[in-house]
């Protein structure tokens, strides 16, 4: 069988490719991908405790087996659109707006995010802005080496990459568990990729409710699981080099249960 590999953020770096299609026994699994994988590029084998898998842009264990013609992610540690919207069964309309944005995240957007998430339903709006820091992150797994003489350095800006699809995949599973646990049904949250400057936004969450304790929750859950869930890479950017951060991807929802705020 003939399946697509692709790579992202430090394991493309360390190979000097994105995607590449190999080909595969008849009976291969996920696992015998990656085995082959490592075979060619030894570099990658000591990342494999770090390491998580999606077929066709949905996490798979290593012992699925895999089809001609699959795409076979190998996702790294991560970082840590469209409207869709329908009907309540309170009959408020919904929203849930997903996207990735290669532009400035503007005051402009915020100002659109406050006209266009709440309703006139909604007692609550929290808006949350995650932005570029000067002071160093914890290295991914194995970057540590690298990140030793950057330590005590001013990042200069931050580099995001992101597998888009499965992105966008990820954040409209956590949208429907915000609905289904608070009950926060008007979700917005927009992240960057490319490169963001100090003091820039490089993800902008905005979610609505009636009650602000359901809008809070709504927006800590989604940054919480988008940072642990979605397939989205970034790299400390110093004047003489980088270092990329994040942990092993998680790849399903929080065992916690969270808890749903009435008032």
């Amino acid at each position: 069988m003939r399946v697509t590999i692709r790579l992202f953020a430090m394991q493309r770096a360390a190979v000097g490719w994105r995607q590449r299609a190999v080909e595969l026994g008849g009976d291969a699994t996920v696992g015998d991908a990656w085995h082959q994988l490592i075979a060619e590029y030894p570099v990658l084998e000591n990342g494999r405790e770090h390491v998580r898998f999606a077929r066709n842009a949905l996490y798979a264990d290593a012992a699925e087996p895999l089809q001609d013609g699959d795409e076979l992610a190998i996702i790294p540690p991560v970082a840590g659109g469209a409207a869709d919207s329908g009907e309540t069964s309170e009959g408020t309309a919904s929203l849930m707006r997903l996207e990735l944005s290669a532009g400035s995240l503007s005051d402009d957007l915020l100002a659109e995010l406050r006209r266009t998430v709440p309703t006139a339903a909604d007692g609550a709006l929290v808006l949350f802005v995650g932005q570029t820091r000067e002071s160093a992150g914890a290295p991914a797994p194995g970057q540590e080496e690298r990140a030793a003489p950057f330590a005590g350095r001013r990042v200069q800006s931050l580099e995001y990459e992101a597998f888009d699809a499965m992105v966008l995949e990820v954040l409209a599973a956590i949208g429907s568990e915000i609905a289904a646990s608070f009950d926060v049904h008007r979700l917005a949250i927009v992240h960057r990729t490319g490169k963001v400057a100090l003091g820039e936004a490089s993800v902008v969450i905005a979610a609505a409710a009636a009650h602000r304790g359901a809008a809070f929750d709504a927006c800590r859950y989604a940054i919480e699981e988008l940072k642990a869930r979605a397939p989205i890479w970034k790299s400390e950017q110093f004047d003489d080099g980088q270092v990329w951060l994040g942990a092993p991807a998680r790849t399903s929802p929080s065992p916690r249960q969270p808890v749903r705020d009435e008032r």
